[in-house]
């Protein structure tokens, strides 16, 4: 009877153990993101196998959406090809992929020109104040809504390229 009682107990620690964690970190089993697409202009992102679309967002960017970031402060989204840096489980907005911006175009140019490139561009989630998703609030973020995030950070692995386009 204690050897029935032993297994019970390791049974019930086993699925109680399997039932916890963060719920903000998904699983995912789908095809590998093998891109980013950012379209600035229509405000929406699209994560792709090859050319298929997997998902796609609505989202916001910052606070001066239109043209290229070039310096810090500028509320710009850059433009151009990069990569999937790092993920940020820490993020003041729920959860964050960085992107490698400044990537060394953005930092000649920026020399060339006397300016700061700035730096710390993330897609992320939004906060509270945000949530409508109709305004540019970032200061040249991606932003998503939480539970998007979540989706994306569960994708979508470092090293993916990301293209951000007009």
């Amino acid at each position: 009877m204690s050897r029935l009682r032993v297994l019970l107990g390791l049974l019930a620690l086993s699925v109680l153990a399997s039932c916890g964690g963060d719920p903000k970190f998904k699983r995912y089993n789908g095809p590998e993101v093998t891109q980013i697409l950012v379209k600035k202009e229509e405000r929406r992102m699209y994560l792709l196998h090859n050319k298929r679309v997997l998902e796609s967002y609505d989202i916001s960017l910052g606070f001066a959406p239109t043209g290229d970031k070039v310096k810090e402060g500028d509320g710009r989204t850059p433009e151009g090809l990069y990569f999937i840096d790092r993920l940020n489980p820490q993020s003041r907005f729920h959860l964050s992929l960085g992107i490698n911006y400044p990537n060394q175009r953005d930092l000649a140019e920026a020399r060339a020109a006397g300016v700061d490139p700035g730096g710390d561009i993330f897609i992320h989630g939004r906060p509270k104040k945000f949530r409508n998703g109709i305004e540019d609030w970032t200061a040249g973020c991606i932003a998503v809504t939480d539970e998007e995030i979540e989706e994306i950070y569960a994708m979508v692995e470092v090293g993916t390229p990301i293209w951000i386009g007009k």
